[in-house]
This record gives C-alpha cells, sequence and structure tokens, in this order.
C-alpha cells in the first residue's frame, strides 16, 4: 500500500513538473509574441508617420512644381505681350517712318519735276522769244524742232523722276509689310512656345501628384486609405453640415486682402485678362485628363466615371461662380470645397472616381480673378464718382469766388463814389464842418481797405488750387460719442459744405470741432487720415471719412504740426439732446412745447 501511495505521489510530482514546465515555456513565448506585436505596432506607426512625411512632401513638391510652372508661364505670357507689344510699336514706327520718307521722297520728285518742267518752260519762252526777233531774219523750223526735243526731254526726266519715285514707295512698303509679318509671327510663336509649357506643367503636376499618391498608398498600405478615407468623410460632413446649417458670416474674408497681393497698376482689365488665363488653363485640364482620376480599369468605365464626376463638380462650381461678388469671396470658396468633397464621396460608388485636388485649385483660381476683377471695377467707379464729386465741390467754390469777387468790387467801387462825395462836399464846407467829413472820410478808408482785403482774399483762393479748410465735424445722436469726421472744403464758407452734410443723410445737425485753415488742405486731410487709420469707422472704404478717436489726439497732432486752430471741445448736439428732453415729457407738456415753437418755426421758415 504504501508503495502505491509512493508511486501516485511520484506520478503527481511529474505531472506538475511537466505544467510547470509547459507553462514557463508558454509564458515565455506570450511574451516574445506580446514584442513581436509590439514592434510590429512600432514598425506600423514608423510607416504611418513616413507615408504621411512622404504624401505632405509630395504635395508640396506638386505645389512647387505648379508654381514654378505658373511663374514660368506668366513670365512667357508677359515676354509675349512686350515682345508682341514691342513688335507692334515697330511696326508702327517703321510704318510712319515709311510714310514720312515716302512723303519726302514723293515731294522732292515732285519739285523736281517742276523744277526740270520749269526750267523747259523757261527755256521755251526764251526759244519763243529768240525766235519772235529772228523769225524776220531765219526760218523757224530749225529752232522749232530744238524745242520740241527740250519739252520731250522734260517730259520724259519727269516721268523717269515719277516712276523712280513710285518704285522707292512701294519697296519700302514691301520692306514695312515683311516686318510686321515676322513680328506677328514672332509672337505667334512666343504664344505656342508658352502653351506649350502650360501644358507641359499641367502634366507633370499631374502625374507627380499621382505618382505620390502611388507611393503613399505603397507605404502606407491600408493605414493610408483609410487616413484617405477618414480625412475625406470629415470633409464630406462639414460640407453637409454648411449645406444644412448655412453658412452664415463663418468664411467672410476682406477683399482687400486680395487687391494687396497685385501691382499697384492693377487694374480690372489685367484682372479680366487673368480669369481668362485661370479659364483656360481649367479646360485645358480637363482636354488633357487631368482634372479627375478612377480607379476602373475598363477604358470606356472608367471615361464615363469620369466625366460623370467632373460633369457634376463643373456643374455646380459655375452655378456657385454666377453668384460671385466682391463681397463673398471666402463663402463661395468654401461652397466650391464643400462640392469637391460631396461629390468625391459620391464617386466612391464608381471606384473611386474623383475630381483631382488641382482642378479644385485651378477653379478656385477662377473664383479669385473673378472676385478681384468685380472689386478693382468697383474700386474704380469709387474713384471716379469721388472725382466727379471732388469737381463738382471745386466748381462750387469756384462760382463763390467769383460770387464774392464781383461783390467786393462792387461794394469798392460804391465806397469809392461815396468817397469822392464827401470829398467834394468837404472841400466845399466850412472849416468847422470839415472835420465831420473827415471822421466819414476816415470810416470810408476802413471800409474800402476790408473791401480789397475781401477781394483779395477771395482772388487768392481762387488761385490757390490747394488751398481750403479741413473740417473736424461730430454727430452724437447719429453715431455716438468720440465719433468724428475729418474732411475737407475749398468753399469760401466752408459752413456751408457742413450744412450740406447735415441736411438729409442724418437725422441731426453736425456739430463743428475745428476748421483748420491751410494752404495745402488735401496733405493735411491726408496727414489726419494716416494718423487715425486704425481707427476708421469703415476699414473697407475710404471714402467715408468717419474715425473713432478723442477729440483731445485730433488736438494734440494738429497742434503738434504748428497749426493755429480753435477747437471746441464740447458737442452741443442740440437737436439731438432737445429730442431725448421731449421724449421724457408727459403728452401735455409735449403738446405745450410745440405749441410754443410752432410760431418759431413759422418764422424761421
Amino acid at each position: 500500500m504504501t508503495i502505491f501511495f509512493g508511486i501516485l505521489a511520484a506520478v503527481f510530482l511529474a505531472l506538475f513538473l511537466i505544467w510547470f514546465i509547459k507553462s514557463e515555456r508558454l509564458e515565455r513565448l506570450v511574451k516574445q509574441r506580446d514584442s513581436e506585436i509590439a514592434a510590429v505596432r512600432l514598425e506600423l506607426d514608423a510607416a504611418r508617420a513616413e507615408m504621411k512625411n512622404l504624401v505632405y512632401q509630395q504635395k508640396a513638391n506638386s505645389e512647387q512644381t505648379r508654381l514654378r510652372y505658373e511663374s514660368e508661364l506668366a513670365k512667357l505670357q508677359r515676354e509675349a505681350q512686350e515682345g508682341l507689344a514691342e513688335a507692334k510699336t515697330l511696326v508702327y514706327q517703321q510704318m510712319a517712318e515709311v510714310r514720312r520718307e515716302s512723303d519726302q521722297t514723293r515731294l522732292h520728285y515732285e519739285a523736281e519735276a517742276r523744277r526740270v518742267y520749269g526750267e523747259a518752260m523757261a527755256s521755251l519762252a526764251e526759244k519763243a522769244q529768240q525766235l519772235e526777233s529772228l523769225r524776220r531774219f531765219e526760218p523757224l523750223a530749225k529752232e522749232e524742232e530744238e524745242i520740241r526735243q527740250t519739252l520731250a526731254e522734260a517730259l520724259n526726266v519727269a516721268t523717269a523722276l515719277r516712276a523712280e519715285a513710285e518704285a522707292l514707295v512701294a519697296n519700302v512698303r514691301n520692306t514695312a509689310d515683311g516686318q510686321r509679318k515676322e513680328a506677328i509671327e514672332r509672337a505667334q510663336e512666343i504664344r505656342r512656345h508658352a502653351e506649350t509649357l502650360l501644358n507641359q506643367a499641367t502634366r507633370d503636376a499631374g502625374r507627380i501628384v499621382a505618382e505620390a499618391s502611388q507611393r503613399a498608398e505603397q507605404i502606407g498600405g491600408d493605414a493610408y486609405i483609410a487616413l484617405r478615407d477618414k480625412e475625406l468623410l470629415e470633409q464630406a460632413v462639414k460640407a453637409i453640415r454648411n449645406v444644412i446649417e448655412g453658412y452664415g458670416d463663418r468664411y467672410i474674408i476682406p477683399t482687400r486682402s486680395l487687391l494687396d497681393e497685385l501691382a499697384a497698376d492693377f487694374g480690372h482689365t489685367e484682372a479680366g485678362q487673368a480669369l481668362a488665363g485661370a479659364r483656360e488653363h481649367s479646360r485645358r485640364m480637363v482636354e488633357q485628363g487631368q482634372s479627375a482620376a478612377c480607379d476602373y480599369a475598363e477604358e470606356s468605365r472608367r471615361t464615363t466615371a469620369i466625366r460623370f464626376v467632373v460633369d457634376a463638380f463643373n456643374g455646380r462650381v459655375d452655378a456657385i461662380l454666377s453668384r460671385a461678388k466682391y463681397d463673398n469671396c471666402g463663402t463661395l470658396e468654401q461652397e466650391i470645397r464643400d462640392a469637391f468633397s460631396l461629390v468625391n464621396l459620391n464617386g466612391k460608388a464608381f471606384r473611386e472616381a474623383r475630381v483631382l485636388p488641382t482642378y479644385l485649385d485651378a477653379r478656385l483660381a477662377e473664383l479669385k480673378w473673378a472676385v478681384v476683377a468685380q472689386e478693382l471695377r468697383l474700386k474704380e467707379r469709387e474713384e471716379q464718382r469721388a472725382l466727379k464729386e471732388r469737381i463738382r465741390e471745386e466748381e462750387k467754390a469756384r462760382r463763390e469766388y467769383e460770387k464774392a469777387m464781383q461783390e467786393a468790387q462792387r461794394e469798392e467801387e460804391l465806397i469809392k463814389e461815396a468817397m469822392q462825395r464827401v470829398q467834394a462836399e468837404a472841400q466845399r464846407a466850412s472849416a468847422q464842418d470839415r472835420a465831420k467829413f473827415e471822421g466819414q472820410i476816415a470810416l470810408l478808408t476802413q471800409q474800402l481797405t476790408e473791401a480789397e482785403a475781401k477781394n483779395q482774399r477771395a482772388l487768392s483762393m481762387a488761385q490757390q488750387t490747394r488751398a481750403g479748410h479741413v473740417y473736424i465735424i461730430s454727430n452724437v445722436g447719429a453715431f455716438g460719442d468720440d465719433v468724428f469726421k475729418i474732411g475737407l472744403t475749398r468753399r469760401l464758407e466752408p459752413l456751408d459744405r457742413v450744412k450740406e452734410l447735415g441736411d438729409a443723410s442724418v437725422p441731426f445737425e453736425f456739430d463743428v470741432h475745428a476748421l483748420i485753415r491751410s494752404d495745402d488742405a488735401p496733405s493735411l486731410e491726408n496727414l489726419l487720415h494716416q494718423e487715425f487709420d486704425d481707427m476708421r469707422i469703415n476699414k473697407v472704404n475710404f471714402r467715408k471719412e468717419f474715425f473713432r478717436v478723442p477729440l483731445n489726439r485730433i488736438r494734440e497732432l494738429v497742434l503738434s504740426k504748428g497749426l493755429e486752430a480753435s477747437f471746441t471741445m464740447l458737442a452741443e448736439a442740440r437737436e439731438y439732446r432737445e429730442t431725448h428732453a421731449i421724449e421724457r415729457m408727459t403728452p401735455e407738456e409735449r403738446q405745450r412745447y410745440y405749441n410754443r415753437h410752432a410760431g418759431e418755426d413759422v418764422g424761421g421758415e
């Protein structure tokens, strides 16, 4: 029995040892697998990071290549335009020179022909006189024959000169036509070269993007595809949310930021040309198959799917571009991006039929130039409107100066006549009455001096085209406290301009805080505008000359420039304050107030 239990214990011990050894081996195997899994995860993370870096690098390279080709294209287009302009200028100069030379040649040969003809006629007259004197002595046959020969020679010389002049003119014209034809052919060659470079740039950009995408898929595999799908879905969700909730003011951007990138002499005509170039670039991408892609292996299916997504995207974009205005560029840009995301989301059902990002950029460039063209056209219209307004203001000022000078001259004449009468009466008066007349003469002399000064002032204002007044006015009832309009007027009476501003455009009259007389009023106005540029109420339309700035700062700046000006620091705002007082009245008090002031209003009218 003891032996049996011993054997049983030995068996259990052996089984325990076997289990313990296997568990240790299994634990080591599990740890080894865990370390391998961790290593695989690290490799996958590294591959994802490398894939992302490669994608970003390829995208950056593609963008740099596209920008480089676009800059080269722009340079070639500028060279083509400059070459064409130079060729046209050269042709026009040569044609003008040819015309001038042909005219000079024609005039020279005509003068030469007239001279020869005149000499022939003079010779003929001389021979005739000689024949007339010799007719009595010798036969005239020989002399008449010489005269006819001389006249025939003169006519032959004149005909030869005329033919030579016509041949020279024809030769010069042929030379000018050849040079003009050569210039046109050169311009066409430059344009063809530019189009070839643009086509090559478009193909290279599409190839680089495709290679980058394929390389990223090879490195990242499923991780890259999942990342791309994730970004596509996020963009699609954002687009759907924008469509449902609306765009609101979230994507509004100031159009002036687009204009800041342009040259100072860039007008809406140049913007229109850039827009036409952007549209041509988009059309060329579609024709060359660089606008979309698809994973169908069969050519017909791939072509159909690509045409489907391109037509869908272009239909939406064309509808969006038709609503382009100077103030909605940011919103329309986001709408185009949302259309891009939704069309690509729907294209997944057709083996990843998708619009390429490069084509999206091309359509966004169309939007940019459409908005820039409208903004520049609006800006030029505003400048024309401001110019017409300034001309009207100067015309009013001119009429005021002329009227003031006429009135001053009439006043001078009346005073001079009165002085002559008083002086005549003073000479006839007695010594006692003469003192009274001398007082009248002194008073008239003072009035004459004032009238002459007034006339001289009006004449000086009319002659100085930049002289005027810079006014600083406020309207507390319309715009609130610390809001001032800083403008200028060349009126002889500057308050007339202030009254015009407060006639019907604002509910209350303006208060004048300062009228600054200056011989260079536009420069002073521009100085104040630049100093307080950050405090403009309207930062889009600079013709609205309202600023939110303390009056003390304006006063300190004016005095620091050494200008003499008297400031009224407190705004009266009489109509505004009376209106508030009336609103606090009871109906009975209000009626008594109106009855009390009714007579004053009628009298004022």
